[in-house]
């Protein structure tokens, strides 16, 4: 019987979904030992990027229940087995990379997780380096987590801060977990403040991104980001029709690029902006609630159509869109078995191993 070249069998595998490759690990071990192989993981990671192909939605529900949407087809969703397995423990998701997810529970234990070939990896602990008072103060925690391609390294960015009334008492610390190196060590502390008990940084162009405050009695957020190839933080601008308002503003990451979503009130009429983030801020997305057809509750953007004329939406954390750019149209979409109610988070795919990188 004739054999397909290499080459073209490795064409024809980087096209297929990872529930396919893992049964076709089966096949021979030619195929098994080229599926496993760390260069055909990176071709299969960036095809299913540039296309647009092999995401999912992740939902989380009543804070231990995970499924998952296929979102080449948004049809029905599947349960997940998450690490804990039928614990009834509150998990957050701190964030996702690459098909990893980084995941804490309630007694602050943290996993990696790749929910496409099931296999998780629990993080060692670190200590928090500074003394705290005999006192109460109170302590917020900050996470990030995303991958690194100058160390092809996937890092989870911890800081924390301790602090009393009038900076009476103040203290922080910064640490970068590594998988290549499975430890945790501490690197040059930050100088702005973190102003809530627990915030998640989102990804996008090989930085994390957080709101944070540049003084204790600031009324406004600043957006810092944390560039994971160098390890230094830095503020970054504002859209300049931001500054001079008073203005709630949600963060996310949508196709790759930092997503802003802004609300204040103009003309006594309530508006909401969305901005994404390219060589400079673009404003994707203008409603007024008087005009809008999506109404404003939460109104959280996910990600753009394969044709990008398209936005998906999570409306209320209980049901989906699509908002036409061009018409401006919604359009309804119908997932069975969905949850009542739901956090939720896009994925991509992957084989990406979780055993310690050498």
């Amino acid at each position: 019987m004739a054999t397909l070249p290499h080459e073209m069998t490795i064409e024809i595998l980087l096209r297929l979904s990872v529930k396919d490759l893992l049964r076709f690990k089966c096949v021979s071990k030619p195929w098994c030992s080229s599926i496993d192989d760390p260069d055909f993981i990176k071709l299969h990671l960036s095809h299913s990027v540039k296309t647009n192909t092999n995401h999912s939605l992740i939902l989380r529900h009543c804070e231990y229940h995970f499924f998952s949407v296929n979102y080449d087809s948004l049809k029905t969703t599947q349960r997940l087995n998450h690490p804990l397995g039928e614990q009834k423990t509150p998990i957050k998701i701190l964030g996702t990379c690459n098909g990893l997810l980084a995941l804490i529970d309630d007694n602050g234990r943290i996993f990696l997780w790749n929910p496409s070939t099931r296999k998780s990896q629990v993080l060692p602990s670190t200590e928090i380096e500074f003394s705290s008072p005999s006192i109460f103060f109170p302590r917020s925690t900050y996470y990030g987590f995303g991958y690194d391609p100058i160390s092809d390294d996937y890092k989870l960015v911890r800081m924390v801060q301790v602090h009393g009334k009038n900076n009476s008492y103040l203290h922080s610390e910064a640490k970068v977990y590594s998988l290549r190196s499975n430890s945790w060590r501490r690197i040059k502390d930050f100088c702005f403040y973190l102003s809530f008990y627990r915030e998640f940084g989102f990804l996008a162009d090989n930085a994390l991104y957080w709101m944070v405050l540049k003084t204790p009695q600031s009324g406004n957020r600043s957006l810092v980001g944390f560039d994971l190839g160098t390890e230094e933080f830095r503020f970054v601008e504002l859209p300049d029709s931001c500054l001079n308002k008073r203005f709630c503003m949600n963060m996310k990451a949508m196709g790759g690029y930092l997503c802003l979503i802004t609300s204040y009130t103009e003309f006594n009429d309530d508006v909401v902006d969305i901005w994404i983030m390219k060589e400079s801020w673009i404003r994707l997305i203008s409603w007024k609630k008087s005009e809008s057809i999506l109404g404003f509750p939460i109104v959280i953007p996910l990600a753009f159509s394969k044709s990008g004329d398209k936005v998906l939406f999570s409306i209320a954390l209980h049901k989906f869109v699509w908002y036409d750019l061009g018409s401006k149209r919604v359009e309804n979409v119908g997932i069975r078995g969905l949850p009542s109610s739901f956090d939720v988070d896009l994925y991509v795919e992957s084989l990406v191993p979780l055993m310690v990188m050498l």
